[in-house]
């Protein structure tokens, strides 16, 4: 646990600090910095719920080009698994 809030402290300041070098201005990078990750947090909880979905991986095989069709698989859920 405490190497993931060491990373999550240091991808906080390598976005301050990206942000500030390209905008300037400490008020907007501050704002990226957190607005950010709250939109990589609500991503990722839709990625992770969806991941391997029968129903996503169909539409995903219908719409992806030939060469990348064998990539996407269904995950196969038990009972016991997290949806």
């Amino acid at each position: 646990m405490t190497k993931t809030a060491a990373f999550g402290v240091m991808h906080l300041g390598i976005a301050f600090a990206v942000s500030y070098a390209l905008t300037g201005s400490a008020a907007i990078s501050g704002l990226i910095t957190i607005v950010e990750p709250l939109c990589n947090t609500v991503a990722h909880y839709f990625f992770d719920k969806y991941w391997g979905d029968p129903r996503l991986v169909t539409l995903l095989r219908r719409q992806l080009p030939r060469a990348l069709r064998p990539v996407v698989r269904p995950v196969r859920r038990t009972a016991s698994a997290p949806v």
